[in-house]
């Protein structure tokens, strides 16, 4: 296989997985000894850094992770911090449902759902402590399995999951409204 199409694998792989990847799941996925994966994985780093760009990979205890630039920390929390007490948005309410009816559940699950990248959501919705970290599903790379908190049933006013409306009520509800808007 061509070095630059491994490269964009890893580096596409890299940027799905949101969090840390260990060089062991990296080589099984782009079927690639470890030696020569940690090889591509420094050529792709030496790219990031020629490039300049607000990216860069970072090696932590052998996982690897694109990220932004520490120098745009400030920048990046500032603009999270103004934005942190807004309303949740109508993406951010359909990435909260699915968690709820379908917990536990991981991103990139969520992800195959709605057809698009969900992880600004949930780390909107991380911050509002409407969802959390329930635990690991045992799968390549470990992906975090996601769950609603305390505080989703104390925010939507329910008092368990089981108060959550039922979905074939739900669609009952949404074929009643279409009929009546024919």
């Amino acid at each position: 296989m061509e070095d630059k199409i491994i490269r964009n694998k890893i580096e596409s792989l890299l940027f799905l997985w949101g969090e840390p990847l260990d060089i062991s799941s990296i080589s099984e996925a782009i079927n690639l000894g470890k030696k020569e994966t940690r090889n591509m994985l420094d050529d792709l780093i030496k790219e990031y850094e020629y490039r300049n760009t607000s990216l860069e990979i970072r090696c932590i205890n052998d996982s690897y992770q694109i990220q932004t630039k520490k120098e745009y920390y400030e920048f990046l929390k500032e603009i999270f911090v103004k934005n942190k007490n807004t309303r949740l948005t109508n993406t951010t309410m359909e990435v909260l449902s699915i968690i709820a009816y379908r917990q536990p559940i991981t991103r990139i699950e969520i992800d195959e759902i709605r057809g698009v990248k969900s992880s600004s959501s949930i780390d909107t919705l991380t911050k509002k402590n409407l969802i959390k970290e329930v635990g690991r599903l045992d799968k390549i790379g470990k992906p975090i399995l996601y769950g609603t908190t305390d505080e989703f049933l104390y925010y939507f006013n329910i008092n368990s999951l089981e108060d959550l409306p039922k979905l074939n009520e739900i669609e009952k509800l949404i074929k009643e409204k279409e009929n009546e808007n024919k």
